[in-house]
């Protein structure tokens, strides 16, 4: 198979990082783009007779072109995230789905989906490349590019309570290093206060397409698991994009 795929690809395909960077450069299109994104999670909190667990959905449209970014809240949405908030101030105890979901919906969240190249570009230059090597990715030959990452991104706070950290990112490239999909993970574990020790772990896995010469972040699914102080606490977050 690896012979094959050697055949295939041949020597001109050799310098994966060089072949994602210029991607990467040539797929910051500004060609106007219209999308809905959707954001669904779960939270858990605690455990046995203690356990609490949450869920929240939302969904709004995003158009983004020579004007900028706009974002535009259907009358629905609103109404229900409204009504959550009033009922909220009544009952401490009354859910809010569609408040969570929305403030997890910030312009920080939305502009990497829309402009994928650009966050991506930054992730890779923060990171150590350890390596390439010929892989699948939906049954096509595709590149697994591999990177590492220090506590240096952590920042001067951080690492006074993170003691250790494993970061690294997979990303799978087409043969002309367009961005296919990639996954992260990190895991870490430290003490604040002196006495209160922390163990956290955040696993993303991402899914990559283009609208013309722009690169969309088209699904991402994040993970988050953390214990510490006698508590425990699981998330997962998943976007969606669609044109």
């Amino acid at each position: 198979m690896g012979l094959m795929l050697l055949t295939l690809w041949g020597p001109a395909r050799a310098d994966g990082l060089a072949d994602l960077k210029s991607a990467l450069s040539r797929l910051q299109g500004q060609s106007p783009l219209k999308a809905t994104i959707e954001l669904k999670s779960v939270r858990r909190l605690g455990e046995g007779k203690e356990l609490e667990e949450s869920s929240a959905h939302a969904s709004l449209s995003v158009e983004d072109g020579a004007r900028g970014m706009q974002v535009f809240y259907s009358k629905e949405t609103l109404t229900r995230a409204e009504t959550e908030a009033r009922a909220k101030g009544k009952d401490p105890k009354s859910k809010t789905p569609t408040v969570t979901a929305l403030s997890e919906l910030s312009t920080a969240e939305l502009r990497p989906m829309v402009a994928a190249a650009l966050g991506l570009s930054r992730q890779i230059d923060e990171g150590i490349f350890k390596g390439e090597k010929f892989d699948t990715y939906n049954g096509k030959p595709a590149r697994l590019l591999s990177f590492e990452f220090t506590m240096d991104r952590l920042s001067e706070r951080e690492r006074k309570y993170v003691k250790k950290m494993e970061s690294t990112l997979d990303l799978w490239i087409a043969a002309d290093g367009t961005p296919l999909a990639s996954s992260f993970r990190q895991s870490g574990s430290g003490r604040a206060f002196v006495v209160v020790s922390f163990e956290q772990k955040y696993d993303e896995d991402s899914i990559y397409g283009l609208s013309g010469d722009r690169l969309l972040l088209m699904r991402r699914e994040s993970r988050l698991s953390s214990s510490g102080a006698g508590e425990k606490m699981e998330s997962k977050v998943v976007k969606t994009l669609q044109l």
